[in-house]
């Protein structure tokens, strides 16, 4: 990946998670495990399937083994785990049922990739009424032009954007 690089991405997301468990909120880890044995398979018969103009880059390449699992220091005990499947984190999971049982009207975002990942779940978000806040600094992906885009012109339209650091947290109900 390059503009904002994976490896830039634990900084930002480190400041929210610290923000969020000093107020008691705690964290919810938004993980996508049902395509880590099998992503590469499942893009391949996806790309015969159903035609493309640009197929995955990760075609006919391994991921690391722990390439879904958090950054070190990022998760802790009594966090909520969400295993998502597809690219936003509302379809065929139970957040939005977890998020309304705890009256929770905003979201925080942030992930890789900007604008894949990231930008379905913020746009779904917003589809179910929602409060978007994308944290920039929290979001990478493959190049600087498809980041920049996405914070360019989807995201303002659809959340507020701002750095990790300028994000405040109230405690709420849980």
């Amino acid at each position: 990946m390059s503009g904002r690089t994976r490896s830039l991405v634990p900084a930002g997301v480190a400041t929210l998670v610290a923000f969020a468990i000093l107020v008691g909120l705690g964290v919810w880890q938004l993980k996508r495990l049902a395509w880590k044995d099998s992503l590469i398979a499942a893009v391949e018969a996806r790309s015969t399937g159903q035609p493309v103009d640009a197929p995955s880059p990760l075609r006919g390449r391994a991921l690391p083994a722990d390439w879904s699992e958090l950054a070190e220091g990022l998760a802790a005990p009594g966090d909520i785990h969400i295993v998502k499947r597809q690219w936003g984190a509302f379809h065929g999971t139970e957040l939005d049922l977890q998020l309304r049982r705890r009256e929770i009207s905003t979201v925080v975002i942030g992930g890789v990739a900007t604008n894949f990942g990231v930008e379905s779940t913020a746009r779904q978000a917003w589809e179910r009424g929602y409060s978007v806040v994308i944290a920039e600094d929290a979001c990478a992906t493959f190049t600087t032009a498809m980041h920049d885009f996405a914070l360019q012109w989807i995201f303002p339209r659809i959340s507020r954007v701002t750095n990790g650091a300028n994000i405040g947290f109230v405690a709420g109900r849980e």
